[in-house]
Formats: structure tokens, sequence, C-alpha cells
């Protein structure tokens, strides 16, 4: 049996563009795709934190260190810069892979600089 985990997140990026124009996609600071796991071209999900939209796309790379986060196409439509959003890319793996599998977890701060990173998330508590 396969199973579908989370791979990587980038959580609470701040969206630095919002490009109608552009190739449908999400560009993203290379130094951040690498950090978060990601691939060029990997589908994504965008969770709009501000607004609620939660629709697809896949990477593109933006320059290693600027710090942008891109949504292009009819992506942007789906945002406003500004807007914190959580980009996720997910996995299958086969279940004895997943019982040892550390998703790449990074938590940005409002500027897009990596907060912390990590491969746990802790439990919630009532």
């Amino acid at each position: 049996m396969q199973i579908t985990l989370l791979k990587g997140k980038l959580h609470m990026a701040s969206v630095t563009q919002a490009e109608l124009w552009y190739d449908g996609s999400c560009a993203i600071d290379k130094d951040l795709v690498e950090l978060a796991g990601l691939r060029e071209f990997e589908k994504i999900d965008i969770y709009n934190v501000d607004n609620g939209e939660r629709f697809h796309t896949y990477v593109i790379l933006a320059e290693a260190g600027s710090r942008t986060i891109s949504m292009n196409g009819a992506a942007a439509r789906r945002v406003q810069v500004g807007d914190r959003v959580i980009i996720a890319a997910y996995g299958q793996m086969g279940e004895a892979e997943a019982d040892s599998f550390k998703p790449k977890l990074v938590y940005l701060n409002q500027d897009n600089s990596v907060e912390r990173s990590t491969n746990t998330i802790p439990m919630q508590k009532n």
C-alpha cells in the first residue's frame, strides 16, 4: 500500500508578487526551495491563511537569497501581495518508508527570512 505524507512545507510565507500575465506557477527563492526539500516543477498546494483560498500550482525558481514568493498566472487571482501562505508538497511512499520518514518544515518570518526549520510538529494540546 502507498501512503501520501507531507514531504516539505514553507509555513507562513509572505507573498511578495502576484504576476497575472506570467506563466502559471509559484516562483520561490531557490534557497527556500532547497531548504524545504522541494523541486523545480513539483506540484504544490497553496493555503492562503488570509483569505482561506486553497489551490494547486507548481514550483519555479526565483533568485537565491531574494526571499521571493510570487504567485503567477491564475494563482495571482487567489492572493494579494503581503498575504501569508503555507506552501506544501506531498510524497507517496510505502508504509515501511513512511515509518521513518521526516518532512522538511521551514517556518518563515514576515520578510520570508527563516525563523526555524524542523522535521516535527508538536502535539496539539487542548
